[in-house]
């Protein structure tokens, strides 16, 4: 890079050497897996029918391999949903809730959107809400299990994780709606105490955005086929037919048209996980990553993780805050104004794309760490956040 195209250097904050060679890590959409290239959707079925042939097969295959991949139980479905995470966690919700009450567990910028969509949209009658600001998990002893929850695995936009899933009643007679938009696929889940999972194609395995995944235990098809909501359900949102399930959807029919180019490029992305070793060396990969990124941590300065319960921080989308004095008595526009000019700094440098923080979240950076990260890269960007942030804090 030249760098008569970068930011001038302070004589006593000098440049790291090296770069990663990488510089995304963005908490969504995320890196695509190591060595993914455009031949990797080459074969795409574009201009084909999503109904037969080569484009359902495709479609298929996404759902056989996204089941092998989470090492679903037998009785699981999978289905691909319009919307992403979005759209499948709301066909979830406007489909399955109502004949019981709910308790909506939130701490994060989707959590909470799910608890506006239990209160005001549904609206539901009987709905408790346990909500908590970023950097912090509600009381998970709260759940009911004569009741249905809603909740997040990894909280995004808060460096938040639950811990396990103990706190779930095996004998529970509601069902349990998991938003795991960028849990799925980096941390173990345990399918006995989940009843809808949903996620999306662009966070964990860095497919394109576009389509969210449900996946359906055998006590939600069954809700399903007892229970139909009273409220209108918008057609991209129905998981009915008639008064029963509609099992087509785990069969390749989609509720709108999706993109072929899309399909192919998740299906690559389960390929590559399949040679790596699945599951397990996924997780170890995200393990590695954020091995790297706390010993970073641990030397720091200036932030610190924005979580400050270490048996419920994240290990995928690591959130930090400020915590020089000097910045703490900044108001908070002018901590995002630090922010702001951080992370400029690292995209000149191309050392870091994408690191902010989510607005809904507190002033500092957020660093993805799952599976189709680096861990050297990883290893190589702690330097370059140290660099950055002094010469931010320098220009203020």
């Amino acid at each position: 890079m030249d760098d008569t195209m970068t930011a001038p250097t302070h004589t006593n904050n000098p440049k790291p050497v090296l770069r990663p060679s990488d510089p995304r890590f963005s908490c969504g959409p995320v890196k695509k897996y190591p060595g993914w290239s455009w031949e990797a959707i080459a074969d795409a079925p574009l201009s084909r029918t999503h109904r037969g042939g080569p484009g359902l097969a495709r479609i298929k295959e996404a759902i056989e391999r996204t089941h092998v991949l989470l090492g679903l139980p037998e009785g699981y479905h999978v289905a691909v949903m319009p919307g992403s995470d979005t759209g499948a966690m709301e066909a979830a919700m406007w489909s399955l809730l109502g004949p019981r009450g709910v308790d909506v567990f939130a701490w994060d910028v989707f959590g909470n959107r799910w608890a506006t969509d239990a209160r005001e949209e549904l609206p539901l009658d009987d709905l408790r809400i346990f909500q908590t600001p970023a950097g912090q998990l509600p009381d998970l002893s709260e759940y009911d299990g004569q009741r249905d929850a809603v909740f997040t695995l990894n909280g995004t936009a808060a460096g938040v994780c639950i811990p396990d899933y103990d706190w779930i009643d095996a004998d529970r007679a509601g069902l349990t709606l998991c938003d795991a938009t960028s849990g799925a696929f980096a941390v173990d889940i345990d399918w006995s105490k989940i009843d809808v999972l949903t996620f999306s194609w662009q966070k964990c395995m860095g497919g394109e955005a576009q389509h969210g995944m449900l996946v359906m235990g055998p006590r939600a098809i069954e809700r399903l086929n007892s229970y139909k909501p009273d409220w209108p359900v918008p057609a991209i949102l129905q998981l009915h037919k008639g008064d029963q399930a509609n099992m087509a959807i785990y069969e390749g029919s989609t509720l709108n048209t999706p993109s072929l180019m899309a399909v192919e490029d998740y299906v690559a992305a389960l390929k590559w996980a399949s040679r790596i070793g699945g599951l397990d060396a996924l997780i170890k990969r995200r393990e590695a990553n954020f091995e790297a990124l706390d010993a970073w941590a641990q030397t720091c300065d200036w932030a610190s993780y924005l979580c400050e319960d270490e048996a419920v921080r994240s290990p995928l989308s690591v959130a930090f805050k400020f915590t020089e004095p000097a910045v703490l008595a900044m108001d908070t526009e002018a901590q995002w104004a630090l922010t702001k000019k951080l992370c400029s700094l690292l995209e000149r440098e191309n050392a870091a794309l994408d690191v902010n923080m989510h607005r809904s979240s507190v002033p500092g950076i957020r660093i993805w760490c799952g599976p189709t990260i680096e861990a050297d890269d990883i290893a190589a960007l702690g330097p370059w956040l140290d660099w950055a942030y002094r010469e931010a804090l320098d220009a203020m």
